[in-house]
């Protein structure tokens, strides 16, 4: 009963969205963390294709008897996608790559779909414990 009573909400899919933005904070504070390692270079979380695949969950979970993205399970669940390399135009004579504007600009925007999502999801549990305790 409650796993379709989350079903029927986006927490699931919110739940992706943060743990998503979790993971990609920590990969962007050790690219700022490593600056000045000589030949470091910066590695990202594709936000793309993060995106992508939690388009297809979402098509999937649309579909009869799915389960939704969070639930055990659910083959096409969006997860974090292994750590690439990022190419920037920065050419420093160390040949690294780190950009310090550019992590600490991805960041903010990291942080800002972090708390987006965390609000919304904040919300979607208020409404549910209204709908719970009958209280309208």
């Amino acid at each position: 009963m409650l796993s379709s009573l989350f079903q029927s909400t986006t927490i699931p899919v919110l739940q992706e969205v943060v743990s998503f933005a979790q993971a990609r904070h920590t990969v962007l504070a050790g690219n700022i963390a490593n600056l000045d390692v000589p030949g470091y270079q910066a590695r990202d979380l594709s936000v793309e294709d993060f995106q992508a695949r939690l388009k297809e969950a979402l098509a999937a979970r649309s579909g009869p008897a799915a389960g939704s993205p969070g639930e055990p399970g659910f083959a096409d669940a969006p997860r974090p996608a292994a750590v690439a390399g990022v190419s920037q135009s920065v050419q420093r004579h160390d040949l690294g790559n780190v950009d310090l504007e550019t992590q600490v600009s991805e960041m903010v925007k990291n942080q800002m779909q972090h708390n987006l999502a965390m609000t919304i999801l904040t919300n979607q549990f208020k409404l549910l414990q209204t709908a719970i305790s009958g209280n309208v």
